[in-house]
């Protein structure tokens, strides 16, 4: 498999600053998104932390285990890092008053041969787009989604919840954090977008999944996404981070010649 990654994040129209931390490493095939939380320029200071730790951690991780680490192991590696960036950003925020209460969600994947090995904490979101159909990959960890569940509320209902950003976990708030991860098998020709909820409550999936469908590249999309979040009010930061899943060049070379091309 070979992963091309795109991303971008925009303020939104309504905020003077962005919270919104995005990052990824093409070496490793490692993305993360945060959106943080928090009075002053705190949550900044949260999303940035988490996106730069983790990133960095998992790089040299990888890095020193190779493409023979077991899944198994993989996840553990996210499991600590994502546990040392928790107490890391919980340290700052005990340090100084200005940071007290910031914290931050998180979305964090690791693609391999094999798959994808998607974390996440919070509401930010990660969708997979294959053959044309949009699919929410992450559960957000939210009060609405719970009333959602438990069908207090109907998913029309959900769409207008004054709710909606109430996250039930977040990084960075308290002592221990739990990562729900997943191991997601990956095809040629899949889109995975990351994104925070300045575009997922902006932007309805119908017509997420239209732009995604364009005949055009990532930054291309990346970028529409953002203009169609900011032209329905861009009420919060927008984030997005986008890889595309291609074949291998070496496989696609030896196909080549096989067939004479």
């Amino acid at each position: 498999m070979h992963y091309k990654f795109c991303a971008k994040t925009d303020t939104g129209r309504a905020r003077d600053n962005n919270e919104d931390a995005v990052a990824f490493d093409e070496e490793m095939q490692v993305a993360v998104l945060a959106d943080g939380m928090g009075g002053y320029n705190a949550g900044e200071v949260a999303s940035g932390m988490a996106t730069a730790f983790i990133k960095s951690e998992l790089h040299r991780w990888l890095e020193e285990a190779g493409a023979v680490a077991r899944s198994k192991d993989v996840r553990r590696a996210m499991e600590i890092c994502v546990e040392s960036a928790n107490a890391s950003i919980l340290h700052a925020a005990h340090s100084n008053s200005q940071y007290a209460g910031m914290g931050t969600t998180l979305v964090v994947g690791v693609f391999r041969e094999d798959g994808l090995m998607l974390g996440h904490i919070g509401d930010s979101r990660c969708y997979r787009f294959r053959a044309g159909v949009l699919e929410q990959i992450t559960r957000d960890h939210s009060l609405l989604q719970e009333q959602l569940d438990a069908g207090l509320v109907t998913p029309e209902q959900a769409q207008t919840s004054n709710i909606r950003n109430l996250v039930t976990r977040a990084l960075g708030v308290e002592e221990s954090v739990l990562l729900e991860v997943n191991e997601i098998p990956v095809q040629v020709g899949d889109v995975y977008l990351m994104c925070s909820d300045g575009l997922s409550d902006m932007v309805v999936d119908s017509s997420i999944a239209k732009i995604l469908a364009t005949e055009t590249g990532l930054e291309h999309k990346a970028q529409m996404l953002i203009d169609a979040a900011n032209a329905n009010g861009g009420r919060d930061n927008i984030s997005v981070l986008m890889t595309e899943v291609s074949e291998a060049s070496e496989k696609r070379g030896l196909i080549a010649r096989l067939l004479g091309k």
